[in-house]
């Protein structure tokens, strides 16, 4: 008798004139003892082996996954270039910074270098043992997830540069000039500072990409499609295109985004424009699920970034990176916003730019206080820089700057 399946009971207590305990008794009980029943123990010992083997052989596979991933993080988070030098300096400077937000918003400052130094960076132009900022990119995210502002900063903007340190300990005198000359003479800091000083916003975070980078970044995606009305033939970019709708990888996307004389009206505004309609279909391409749910995609994609970039010590690690991807993934592409500072000619120098005001410091302000930034598609500008460039008249207080958005993508 047994309670359930494979339990034996309790033996029943022994009625009067049974002969419990006679030799009769005893015997049959050991002969049913001894002739066993299907659900004895001897039956049994195979599948408990067979049990055994296969919870072995689940643990040594999560364990090798869990192995592998472990590798693979290390091996992605020793990738990324921590940036000392910077945070020594700017803690040099810090009683003149801007506060620190007190919001949960973001300002990270987006440095496209152009050295030439470094393998395969070469073959576009001799080191001199300096670089310059390529491009500038003040990039707001919002508190709550709410939207993403990047803001081009024209290379040819004229600025006030403070007294930065030079690579060989020596410092510079404040001077206005170029706003590309502080990354020149003083590196990252220099620029923060420079930022900081013209826009009046603390910047929390930087990240510094080369051509390299930019190239491996876009080749990890498979590509980013672009549209051209015309065929491009540029030497200085290594750029020979076709008219028509085409995906570049990374060599011809690096061109692309570089391109100045050879493409529209030759204006470095014009070239930021093409460079953030760029950025937003590479945004647009990143955040599909073909990419972020398809590891095979994915960790090309991480590998190629971490090993492209130089970071404050608070963006150098895989769990940052991905605590800051994750924010923009939470950010609907069309709250994905580009646009260039309003700047027009600058009045003594044709070939340099300077600020629209008041609208420029509207907009500084705006970011400073996590204000939303209103940004529209605008009319393509066929002569260079018009007066009120970057800026769409608006009846509001607030001025519309024009821009566009990640969801518009590069053929919009």
């Amino acid at each position: 008798m047994t309670d359930r399946a494979g339990t034996p009971a309790e033996p029943d207590p022994p009625a009067p004139g049974d002969g419990a305990g006679d030799g009769a008794t005893g015997a049959t009980g050991a002969e049913d003892a001894a002739a066993g029943t299907p659900e004895g123990p001897a039956p049994g010992k195979p599948r408990r082996h067979w049990l055994r083997w296969t919870a072995l052989g689940v643990s040594v596979v999560l364990l090798g996954a869990a192995g592998a991933g472990w590798w693979f993080y290390r091996k992605l988070d020793g990738n990324i270039t921590t940036d000392t030098t910077a945070a020594d300096e700017l803690r040099r400077y810090e009683k003149e910074r801007p506060p620190a937000n007190s919001s949960a918003a973001r300002n990270i400052l987006l440095i496209g270098s152009d050295t030439r130094s470094g393998e395969g960076n070469e073959r576009y132009g001799r080191d001199k043992g300096t670089q310059r900022s390529d491009t500038v990119i003040l990039l707001h995210l919002a508190a709550g997830k709410r939207s993403a502002t990047a803001v081009s900063l024209p290379r040819d903007l004229m600025v006030t540069v403070p007294g930065c340190r030079k690579p060989d300990g020596s410092r510079t005198r404040e001077q206005f000039a170029q706003f590309n000359l502080a990354f020149e003479v003083g590196g990252t800091a220099c620029t923060i500072r420079t930022v900081e000083k013209l826009t009046g916003t603390r910047i929390d975070h930087h990240m510094v990409i080369d051509f390299q980078g930019f190239k491996k970044m876009v080749d990890a995606v498979d590509g980013v499609e672009v549209c051209l009305k015309e065929p491009v033939d540029d030497a200085d970019a290594h750029l020979k295109l076709p008219a028509g709708r085409q995906t570049l990888h990374g060599e011809q996307a690096l061109g692309f985004v570089r391109a100045r004389k050879s493409l529209g009206n030759g204006s470095d505004t014009e070239r930021m424009d093409r460079q953030q309609q760029f950025l937003g279909a590479l945004v647009n391409k990143v955040q599909s699920n073909g990419v972020l749910l398809n590891p095979a995609r994915l960790y090309p994609v991480l590998d190629a970034a971490t090993k492209s970039i130089t970071t404050d010590a608070g963006l150098d690690s895989l769990r940052d990176l991905y605590d800051l991807a994750r924010s923009m993934r939470a950010i609907p592409t069309e709250r994905v916003q580009f646009l260039t500072v309003p700047r027009r000619p600058y009045s003594y120098n044709a070939n340099r730019d300077e600020l629209v005001q008041p609208a420029a410091d509207q907009l500084f302000e705006q970011l400073r206080e996590d204000e939303p930034v209103a940004v529209e598609p605008g009319a393509k500008d066929e002569e260079r820089e018009p007066e009120n460039a970057g800026v769409t008249p608006s009846p509001a207080p607030t001025p519309t700057f024009t821009g566009r958005n990640a969801a518009e993508g590069v053929c919009s």
